[in-house]
């Protein structure tokens, strides 16, 4: 019997891994959204940004937990010699004491203060900053966490996801660093997902967003970003289109070097454009087009 049960808490184990190892956009979208805030803290701190990250992801639940998402706690961090804000909530035990933040910055560093002034965890910056098993497995012995399949989580999510890769930069966009600043929720939905694409990020509009109530959000001009859109400032937007956050490519992405795009039916050169992430103007240049060209269903065009 006691066997049968220790090969059932191992299955139980492994199954819950493999479940929590599946590549899901939610946990893309997270990364997406703070790689340079984690980039930022281990250039300043050590601490790899892959670890960092991984344990964002696990702690927060991609940024949805009740902690993450009401008191901006996205690593689990109690409230122990911590005299700000704080909250309650169920954990180990019952009704425990956990730290309030004021945005998803100020938990990122403290995240990286409590790591690198603990004395227990000294021992982690000893090893190499692209040591991210070595930082996995030192976090779980020195008592991080509980959970016996930290270490192993922590190694599957920077492997999965090839968090490693973010361990050798040496730079980082300050817009993504100062948008974790952002105090507040919007509309009541929280804040809007960023993506990556054609080297510009983008989030999707929903219902009710304006340039106007998105630059608030990201904190850029709305004039600038109608533009950047090529829009007029007062568009209306429809919920799930794209708005793009910095001036787009000349050119689609290499994938797309000799694969031009086939004219769909309700398709326009503009939405074309903002699918590939590419300027308008650089569409109808490369497909030698006048901007009055109307293009028909089954047109080819060149979009790198």
């Amino acid at each position: 019997m006691k066997r049968l049960l220790i090969i059932g808490l191992v299955l139980l184990v492994s199954t819950s891994l493999c479940a929590q190892m599946r590549w899901n956009s939610r946990y893309q979208a997270y990364i997406d959204q703070y790689k340079d805030l984690a980039i930022a803290e281990m250039l300043k701190y050590d601490i790899p940004a892959s670890i960092t990250l991984a344990q964002g992801l696990l702690e927060s639940g991609a940024g949805m937990s009740k902690l993450a998402l009401k008191s901006n706690n996205h690593f689990g961090i109690k409230c122990h010699d911590w005299d700000g804000a704080t909250t309650r909530h169920d954990d180990d035990a019952k009704n425990e004491c956990f730290r309030v933040y004021r945005d998803v910055h100020e938990s990122y560093e403290d995240h990286s203060r409590f790591l690198s002034r603990q004395p227990r965890y000294r021992s982690l910056f000893k090893l190499k900053r692209t040591d991210y098993k070595g930082w996995a497995r030192g976090l779980k012995r020195c008592g991080y966490a509980t959970n016996p399949a930290y270490a192993k989580q922590l190694i599957g999510i920077i492997e999965l996801y090839k968090l490693h890769r973010y361990d050798k930069a040496s730079r980082y966009d300050r817009f993504m660093v100062e948008r974790s600043s952002v105090k507040g929720i919007a509309g009541g939905m929280g804040l809007h997902p960023i993506h990556i694409y054609n080297k510009n990020y983008y989030l999707k509009a929903r219902q009710g967003d304006t340039f106007r109530s998105i630059a608030n959000e990201v904190g850029i001009s709305y004039k600038k970003l109608a533009k950047y859109n090529e829009r007029d400032r007062d568009d209306e937007l429809v919920p799930g289109e794209i708005i793009y956050l910095k001036k787009k490519q000349k050119k689609a992405e290499k994938v797309y070097k000799k694969r031009p795009h086939r004219v769909k039916a309700g398709e326009s050169m503009y939405s074309i454009a903002q699918y590939y992430g590419i300027r308008l103007s650089s569409l109808y240049k490369m497909n030698d087009l006048d901007p009055d060209y109307s293009i028909k269903v089954g047109d080819l065009l060149r979009v790198r």
